[in-house]
């Protein structure tokens, strides 16, 4: 089982029950995921993504792009609930990333952090984002990225994560050491909770997404 699965198992076993407006969830705090290349490749594998679309998704955040329109026309329905317009959602600030990515591969400091903010505070927004942070840091010769994710849909907001990054790995000319994930809350919704164990017991499962 890799280690995003035991993630999974471990909300389903150990995990609290609270109300959600989306839905009843199964809910851990405070957990940490830290992947090495070996790992991504075993989750890779293991676990269907849809890495096309998660590829084109995170070129339009990069972009700025803000009409859900455009991510439709690429297959992306998953932001249609938002209206016509993301609102200080990712694209937002996904857009700084390439000047990060820029500087990142120009000045390759390891005495320096390099940090990705996403939202704000008191900001009106359709999706606020859950990632939060995204920093970058060089140790010997090696990237190491980590990211904070105030609230994680275990089933397909946090593959999905870890993808993205995986991609934004790729575009610092370093090879990469690791890529760690702080997950304030990880949770798995009710209506998701069968399908979980089916996927755990090695079935192939699609997950229902919930939005408000």
């Amino acid at each position: 089982m890799n280690k995003y699965h035991k993630t999974l198992e471990k909300i389903l076993t150990k995990g609290k029950v609270q109300e959600n407006k989306k839905g009843n969830i199964t809910y851990l705090l405070n957990e940490h995921l830290s992947l090495k290349p070996a790992d991504l490749l075993e989750i890779f594998e293991g676990h269907g993504i849809a890495r096309n679309k998660l590829k084109t998704e995170l070129e339009l955040f990069q972009s700025g792009e803000r009409l859900t329109e455009r991510y439709r026309e690429a297959g992306i329905t998953w932001w249609d609930y938002c209206g016509p317009i993301l609102v200080n959602s990712y694209p937002t600030y996904f857009e700084q990333l390439p000047d990060l990515i820029k500087k990142i591969n120009i000045e390759k400091r390891n005495s320096k952090n390099y940090v990705l903010f996403l939202g704000k505070n008191d900001t009106d927004s359709n999706q606020q984002p859950c990632l939060s942070l995204i920093q970058f840091q060089i140790d010997q010769g090696k990237l190491v990225v980590s990211a904070y994710q105030r609230s994680s849909d275990a089933n397909l907001g946090l593959p999905a994560d870890i993808y993205h990054l995986y991609l934004i790995s790729r575009q610092i000319d370093l090879p990469l050491k690791s890529i760690s994930l702080f997950l304030g809350n990880v949770h798995v919704y009710e209506n998701n909770r069968e399908s979980t164990l089916k996927l755990l017991n090695g079935e192939s499962v699609k997950f229902a997404l919930n939005v408000n």
